[in-house]
């Protein structure tokens, strides 16, 4: 499993993926799920990944390879707007499913991938997309200003009450990493290292790029502050006025 955030704020973007795979309870692997397109000062586009890691891999690559030889097509590094690098990535994602799900289903393998695709290119606004493993896609707002994949359900609520379009970067890059502490501890399937990239807006470039392991001072402050928080906040709470007892 998997677990990807991406927040798209009026500063710029935050974007956060673990670096687990799971074939398996005896074949866990660690690849990276956060991939990074970058000209500095002329585009930037990172586009995080989730589901089945052979599918994944193949709209990555034909995303930032192009179709070969005798199939001329965009890649992440000609496409004219964001817009268009997400309709690549759908564009991508149909081609791959064309070509390898017939024997996926015949080997009872479910087709499955979800991707977020960010970035700006220059002279255009940053944008954030989230596209479906059926190739169509949907864009984060001023009202929606974050998206998830993979196994998104513990890290969500932080998220619910507190991210918006006004929060600051600063904080944004709290919020992710409280999101995946959150997911670390409920589900195994997501794993350390996790990779962070942060995007500042009409930069065309990457401003922050961490792979985060379990030794890194600041996550475990994050881990430390934010248990002690919730403990705290619990304890606080008055007692319940119809309990029992004398």
């Amino acid at each position: 499993m998997t677990y990807c955030v991406g927040l798209c704020v009026k500063e710029g973007a935050v974007l956060l993926a673990d670096t687990r795979t799971n074939a398996g309870v005896d074949n866990i692997s660690t690849f990276s799920k956060l991939h990074v397109f970058e000209r500095p000062g002329e585009r930037v586009v990172t586009v995080m990944t989730a589901g089945n890691l052979a599918v994944t891999q193949a709209v990555i690559a034909r995303i930032s390879e192009g179709g070969g030889e005798a199939e001329e097509t965009d890649t992440v590094y000609t496409t004219a707007s964001m817009l268009e690098t997400a309709k690549l990535v759908g564009e991508a994602v149909r081609t791959v499913y064309a070509e390898d799900a017939p024997a996926m289903q015949a080997q009872s393998l479910t087709f499955d991938a979800s991707f977020i695709v960010t970035g700006q290119i220059a002279g255009r606004r940053l944008r954030m997309f989230q596209v479906y493993a059926a190739g169509n896609f949907i864009e984060a707002t001023e009202d929606t200003a974050f998206f998830q994949i993979g196994e998104h359900k513990y890290g969500k609520p932080i998220l619910d009450r507190v991210a918006n379009y006004d929060t600051p970067m600063e904080d944004a890059v709290k919020l992710a990493l409280i999101s995946m502490d959150s997911t670390l501890r409920s589900n195994l399937s997501v794993g350390m290292p996790v990779d962070l990239v942060t995007i500042r807006r009409d930069a065309a470039a990457v401003c922050v790029r961490r792979r985060i392991t379990e030794e890194d001072a600041y996550f475990r402050l994050i881990r430390e502050r934010w248990s002690d928080a919730l403990r705290t906040a619990y304890r606080d709470i008055p007692a319940p006025p119809w309990r029992g007892g004398g």
